[in-house]
């Protein structure tokens, strides 16, 4: 029974953990969402979006998007992120590895589509 009360208040706490976008835009934890956006491999939301969740900090959505984006473009991971199903929207483009990256979403995703 210990065990079961554990494992429900680790599953609660973890529940807490994900907050929604329009969470972290009432927090105004903008760098959050634009990590969020840019790990997933998103194209960037624009300024009427952002507005639409609430007062926006431009600066602080950037530079989170830009180390998602950064973290989402490794080719080591394109692979499966292409086996995944998951589209890829581009966002890679001005990176010195996005030809590779490209290459292995490719390879996964038509091993996907197959």
């Amino acid at each position: 029974m210990k065990r079961i009360t554990s494992a429900l208040l680790v599953v609660a706490a973890l529940a807490g953990c994900s907050a929604s976008v329009q969470d972290l835009a009432e927090q105004g934890d903008w760098l959050e969402i634009g990590y969020r956006d840019g790990i997933k491999g998103h194209t960037q939301r624009s300024y009427n979006e952002m507005m639409e969740l609430g007062s926006v900090d431009q600066v602080s959505y950037d530079t989170g998007y830009q180390k998602g984006v950064e973290e989402y473009c490794n080719p080591d991971h394109a692979y499966q992120i292409g086996l995944s199903g998951q589209y890829y929207e581009g966002v890679c483009s001005g990176f010195a590895d996005a030809q590779k990256f490209r290459m292995e979403w490719k390879r996964g995703w038509d091993e996907h589509s197959n």
